[in-house]
């Protein structure tokens, strides 16, 4: 087992307590965990100086849970609705292609798969739902690499360290990487030729939520045996459909999205 950290520890054993009172003093903290005076006052304090906590002007003076956990909760409350409602979508799209769909966001230089829908063919996909896959090297990354603000991919991506590719077909350059993103973002769609899988090929579009903000994206993944142009047209405007619906369902309105943050 992984060792903890016993102050880690304490202090959401000190926030944890909130989930049953408004309002607590630091002798109660003290006497509900048997913690010394002394190390609960300095957890105290380290929590209300990040705003995990707030005093309230009382005698003694008693504590409430802070803003930072609001804003952390509903960042997750954000999330839980991300992926039911990308999960709807991607069902709807898929049922309209019977191939597979997929939606991920962006978690440094890495998609993480949130949604996808399996199509009804036989086909391998290196793809699934919590997995992690190098963003350069799938059309949903790059398509949410391409939100990004200079200063932000250049954290992620220096420009003299290569990238590492997942098939022969892989973006193996930094000044490679940058082009095609150049590319992407002014098509507003990106595509992944057999550049995570030898054997599948990719159409992805970007998902808004309500402040126009780029905060997913999503894609067909199609078997090279069955990709043609004529079929990679149909595919990627089911998929802007798609990505719209999703993006609507998020409160975005209609109009020019913006960046992402980084």
């Amino acid at each position: 087992m992984a060792r903890t950290v016993p102050a880690v520890n304490r202090a959401l054993d000190i926030l944890e307590l909130f989930l049953a009172e408004g309002a607590l003093a630091a002798s109660d903290i003290t006497a509900r965990l048997g913690l010394p005076r002394t190390t609960v006052h300095e957890l105290v304090n380290t929590l209300v100086d990040r705003g995990y906590l707030v005093a309230e002007p009382s005698a003694p003076i008693r504590y409430q849970l802070g803003m930072r956990l609001f804003e952390l909760g509903g960042l997750f409350a954000d999330r839980l609705d991300l992926a039911r409602q990308a999960q709807h979508a991607a069902t709807e799209v898929a049922a309209a292609c019977d191939e597979s769909v997929h939606v991920a966001i962006l978690d440094g230089a890495e998609v993480v798969y949130i949604a996808k829908v399996d199509s009804t063919h036989s086909v391998r996909m290196v793809s699934a739902v919590g997995r992690r896959l190098p963003a350069h090297c799938t059309a949903v990354g790059k398509m949410l690499l391409s939100a990004l603000p200079p200063e932000a991919l250049d954290a992620r991506y220096p420009h003299d360290r290569p990238l590492q590719p997942m098939t022969p077909n892989s973006i193996t350059t930094p000044a490679g990487l940058r082009t095609q993103l150049a590319e992407i973002r002014q098509a507003g769609v990106a595509y992944d030729d057999c550049e995570s899988n030898e054997a599948v090929a990719c159409v992805a579009v970007g998902v808004f939520d309500h402040t126009g903000r780029m905060v997913a994206a999503m894609s067909v993944s199609v078997p090279t045996v069955r990709w043609t142009d004529q079929r990679r047209e149909q595919w990627t405007d089911l998929v802007r459909t798609g990505a719209a619906t999703l993006s609507r369902r998020l409160g975005h309105p209609d109009g020019p999205p913006t960046r992402h943050g980084s």
